[in-house]
C-alpha cells in the first residue's frame, strides 16, 4: 500500500471493509479487503468513477459503461485462517501456511495472478461463539473503608450503547459476562454480593429489552471470578433462578506461574485432589438455587499470571489439564474449551468410577461420545510406576470401574478395545512432542492435525498404562445403563 491514499466506497455490506491505496510499486492501485462475517462470501467487481471522487462500488456490478475490465492479470494475496479457526495462530497465504523458514526467515510471500476479466472472491470465515466480558467497575467508586472494594451502583449505558452498536451492525452475541474476578476478596478489586446481584438485575433487563426475542437473547453470566462460599450463596440466592443463565467461576489452583515447585505439584496426587471441594461446593450451591445453564468454568490456566514458560506448553500441563476435564464433568461442570481427544471420544454422559490401588493412577469414564460403548482416560502422575487394569461393572452399586477387583468378576468383552496411549519423546515430560501409539504428533506438511488412529487391543487382556503417561480407551462392549 502507498502513501497515497484513495476515496472507495461499497454499499452492499457493512461487515465487509475495503481500503485503497495507489500501490507503492507503480503502476496501479492496492486494495485491502476485509470480510468480518462468519456466514458470508463477497464477489467484486470494481467500477472507476474519475470525476466523482469515487472509485470502487461492488453495487456498481449492473453498471457495465462504469465496470473496469483490465487486460492484466491482478495480483491477489488471500489471507486465511487455518482450518477456519480465526483465534487460531497459523495463518494461510493463498492456502499455504504462513510460518518461518528452518533457518527463522520470513517465508517467501508471493501473489497468486488472477485473471482480470473475473470477479475477486472474498470467502467468509468460521462460525464462532461470541462471549464479551462487561466492565463491572464502570461508574463505580473507590471504598474510603475497605481497600479493593468498589461501591456504587453500576452504570449501564456504556453496555446499552455497546449492545446498540452490535444489533446495528447484525452482530451475533452468544452471551455477556459481567465483570471480571470480583467476587469474593476478588483478585485487586472487589464488589460486595448484595451489590453485584442488584447490578446483574439490571444487565438481565437490558439484555431483555434490547433482545426481546428468547430465541435469540444473549445468556448472561456471572460473577465470572474465584469461589468464595458466602459470596456464591448469597449472590445466587437472589440471582439465580431467572437471572443468571450460567454461574461462571476461574480455576486457577497451581499458583504464580513463577513458582519454581510447579512440576512437582502437576504430579501430586493430594495437591490436584483440593479443588475438588471447589468444584463441590459450586455444584452444591448451583443445585441450590439452579441457574437456568448450571455451573461454568469460564476461565482456567492452571498457572496464574500467563502460565508457567516451561510447563505450560509442554506435556505435563495434560496432567493437570486433562484430570480437571475429568474433575469438572464429574462435578457437573461446563467448560469453555477442551482436548481434541477429549472432545472426539468422551461423550456427555459422566459414569462413577473407583480406583483405590494407587492416587497417582486417576481415572474418568464416560459414555462414548459414539455409541455403543464407554469411553476412559487414564492419567499416570507417577515417574516410577505402571499399572495393570482390568474393569469391573457394579451397576447396582454406581460402580463402573475398578482395578482393585482383579479376583471379583471382571468384565470380559469380546470386541477389541481401542486404545490412545499418549507419551513423551524421550520420556521428557516438559517437552513438547507427544507421542501417540509411539508416534510423534506433529502437523502434516501442509500444517493439518494428522491422523489419530486407536491401537486395537484384544479384549481379554489388562489394560498397560505406563509410568508418565496418559491413555484413552474405548470399549464399544460394556455394558454401562446410563450409556443404554
Amino acid at each position: 500500500m502507498g502513501s497515497t491514499v484513495l476515496a472507495v466506497t461499497q454499499e452492499s455490506n457493512p461487515n465487509f471493509r475495503v481500503y485503497a491505496h495507489c500501490a507503492k510499486k507503480k503502476p496501479g492501485i492496492s486494495i485491502i479487503f476485509i470480510n468480518l462475517s462468519k456466514d458470508s462470501s463477497f464477489n467484486v467487481t470494481l467500477s472507476n468513477y474519475e470525476h466523482q471522487s469515487r472509485n470502487l462500488r461492488s453495487t456498481d456490478v449492473a453498471k457495465p459503461n462504469f465496470e473496469f475490465r483490465g487486460s492484466k492479470d491482478r495480483e491477489e494475496y488471500h489471507l486465511a485462517a487455518l482450518a477456519g479457526n480465526i483465534q487460531g495462530q497459523i495463518v494461510l497465504l493463498n492456502d499455504v501456511p504462513m510460518v518461518p523458514t528452518e533457518t527463522f526467515d520470513i517465508p517467501v510471500m508471493e501473489p497468486k495472478l488472477v485473471n482480470a476479466s473475473t470477479h475477486i472472491s472474498i470467502v467468509a470465515h468460521s462460525i464462532v461463539y461470541v462471549t464479551f466480558g462487561l466492565n463491572a467497575l464502570l461508574e463505580r467508586n473507590r471504598s474510603q473503608i475497605e481497600k479493593g472494594l468498589w461501591v456504587g451502583d453500576w452504570k449501564s449505558q456504556n453496555a446499552r450503547d455497546f449492545m446498540k452498536y452490535t444489533i446495528s451492525k447484525g452482530y451475533k452475541v452468544d452471551s455477556y459476562e459481567f465483570g471480571n474476578q470480583l467476587s469474593g476478596a476478588g483478585m485487586g478489586a472487589s464488589v460486595e454480593a448484595k451489590q453485584y446481584e442488584k447490578d446483574i438485575v439490571v444487565l438481565k433487563n437490558l439484555v431483555k429489552e434490547l433482545h426481546p426475542d428468547p430465541k435469540t437473547q444473549p445468556k448472561v453470566l456471572g460473577p465470572s471470578g474465584y469461589y468464595d462460599e458466602k459470596w456464591f450463596n448469597s449472590f445466587l440466592e437472589v440471582s439465580g433462578h431467572d437471572v443468571v443463565d450460567g454461574a461462571t467461576h476461574h480455576i486457577y489452583n497451581l499458583g504464580p506461574g513463577d513458582d519454581p515447585n510447579m512440576i512437582t505439584k502437576i504430579q501430586d496426587p493430594s495437591y490436584l485432589n483440593q479443588v475438588a471441594q471447589t468444584y463441590k461446593g459450586v455444584l452444591n450451591i448451583v443445585n441450590k438455587f439452579k441457574p437456568q445453564s448450571g455451573a461454568w468454568v469460564s476461565k482456567s490456566g492452571g498457572a496464574l499470571h500467563g502460565g508457567a514458560k516451561d510447563l505450560s506448553p509442554t506435556f505435563a500441563d495434560g496432567f493437570w489439564y486433562l484430570d480437571q476435564l475429568g474433575m469438572a464433568s464429574t462435578y457437573n461442570h461446563k467448560v469453555f474449551c477442551s482436548a481434541l481427544l477429549w472432545h472426539r471420544l468422551m461423550g456427555s454422559t459422566v459414569l462413577a468410577v473407583t480406583q483405590e490401588s494407587n492416587p497417582n493412577l486417576r481415572v474418568y469414564a464416560h459414555c462414548a461420545k459414539k455409541k455403543p460403548g464407554i469411553s476412559t482416560i487414564f492419567i499416570n502422575l507417577s515417574k516410577d510406576s505402571s499399572f495393570n487394569v482390568t474393569l469391573s461393572n457394579y451397576e447396582h452399586q454406581s460402580r463402573n470401574s475398578r482395578s482393585t477387583d482383579v479376583a471379583k468378576p471382571e468384565f470380559r468383552g469380546s470386541k477389541d478395545r481401542e486404545e490412545y496411549p499418549l507419551a513423551v519423546l524421550a520420556g521428557n515430560i516438559q517437552g513438547q512432542i507427544v507421542l501417540l501409539n509411539d508416534v510423534p504428533m506433529v502437523p502434516t506438511e501442509t500444517f493439518d492435525i494428522p491422523t489419530m488412529e486407536p491401537k486395537l487391543f484384544n479384549a481379554s487382556t489388562p489394560i498397560s498404562i505406563a509410568a508418565h503417561s496418559i491413555v484413552y480407551v474405548t470399549i464399544r462392549d460394556f455394558q454401562a445403563p446410563a450409556c443404554a
